[in-house]
């Protein structure tokens, strides 16, 4: 057996052994990333499957589902393989954000929905309002609800209290590659949240994706951070071991953190 096959069955077992429940579900892996933004479609394929990601996101009214003369997403994508997640993107109201997950829906991709309403073109801060009132429509018309919403503590607990399924804080704008700008936010959201946290937009790197995951939330969401790389298959493939090594380094425990040295070797017994 390779290292590189010894390498995959361990991580394989390790993820077994502390699966991503979401929405009643159980996957494996605890990376989601989107289908947006690349280059062609095949390279957007390779790409997904570099990941390892069970879950994708599908802009609704971006797609062939809305505008048959785009290019046929659903060619590249095995539902049998990866499990599609619908999501809003681009909806600025309340009501677009409503009629669009509807449409997933009656097309038979899910009854579940990665929420979206954006406030503002150049920021694409959420409309934390026009979230909450769609999520209250969608949720009583049977509807798994996953929220993109900011990284505020506050919005999260109205949002879970309302029955989303999980709530998705942004780490960083959408697109931006900042990487997670407010930690601390994110700690307080995973203290008191009794449903996954998944953190969305903002990560660029594979070293972001494992500060999120060593923060104790349950995935992270990705999609311009692989797709405008320029390598997507290959920062696809580091983000698949970002997320899985900030998982184990959460689970283990990191050592505190000290001012000064502390010596690795036991100071008593040593050989003058």
């Amino acid at each position: 057996m390779t290292t590189t096959l010894i390498e995959s069955a361990a991580t394989n077992a390790v993820a077994a052994a502390d699966p991503f429940i979401l929405g009643g579900r159980t996957f494996q892996s605890r990376l989601i990333v989107g289908t947006g933004k690349y280059a062609t479609m095949d390279l957007m394929a390779r790409s997904l499957e570099a990941s390892g990601a069970e879950v994708v996101t599908v802009a609704v009214r971006r797609t062939s589902i809305a505008d048959p003369s785009q290019p046929r997403l659903f060619d590249y994508l095995d539902p049998k393989k990866y499990f599609l997640l619908p999501n809003t993107a681009g909806c600025y109201t309340a009501e677009d954000a409503i009629r669009y997950a509807r449409l997933g829906r009656e097309v038979g991709l899910s009854d579940w929905v990665k929420l979206e309403v954006i406030g503002d073109q150049k920021t694409l801060f959420p409309d934390n309002a026009g979230l909450l009132e769609a999520a209250e429509v969608l949720i009583r018309e049977g509807f798994t609800v996953l929220p993109y919403t900011n990284d505020d503590p506050i919005v999260c607990r109205r949002l879970e209290d309302l029955g989303c399924a999980a709530v998705m804080p942004l780490g960083a704008p959408i697109g931006s590659g900042l990487g997670i700008r407010n930690k601390t936010n994110i700690r307080i959201i995973k203290e008191f949240a009794g449903v996954p946290v998944i953190v969305d937009a903002g990560v660029g790197t594979a070293s972001d994706a494992t500060v999120a995951m060593e923060l104790g939330i349950d995935a992270v969401l990705m999609n311009t951070g692989i797709a405008g790389a320029g390598d997507p298959v290959a920062m696809a493939t580091a983000m698949n071991y970002g997320v899985k090594a900030g998982r184990l380094a959460w689970r283990a425990g990191r050592i505190g953190r000290k001012l000064y040295a502390t010596a690795s070797s036991p100071l008593t017994g040593m050989i003058e």
